[in-house]
């Protein structure tokens, strides 16, 4: 992240605007105290992300689905929860 004082700034916008494009952070300052920061907006996605791309690569295997030991439900402070 640059930092950079609001006079330096606006001297030099463009040259902190490509700064901003590029992804970088700017915390803008007045005497050296920060006041903002600029941060870039990254575009939206144009393309929708597929689904079940993983799928398969992941396997869960039956004893997740079974209630936890006691003695870790007490460390938690929880109480034990019936199976849905």
């Amino acid at each position: 992240m640059t930092r950079v004082n609001i006079h330096e700034f606006k001297t030099h916008l463009s040259r902190y605007m490509k700064k901003l494009a590029q992804g970088e952070a700017l915390l803008i300052c007045k005497h050296n105290v920060p006041l903002a920061e600029l941060r870039p907006i990254h575009p939206r996605r144009t393309v929708r992300r597929p689904i079940g791309v993983d799928e398969g690569k992941v396997i869960i295997p039956p004893e997740f689905y079974e209630p936890l030991p006691r003695d870790l439900l007490d460390a938690f402070g929880e109480e034990e929860v019936p199976p849905a």
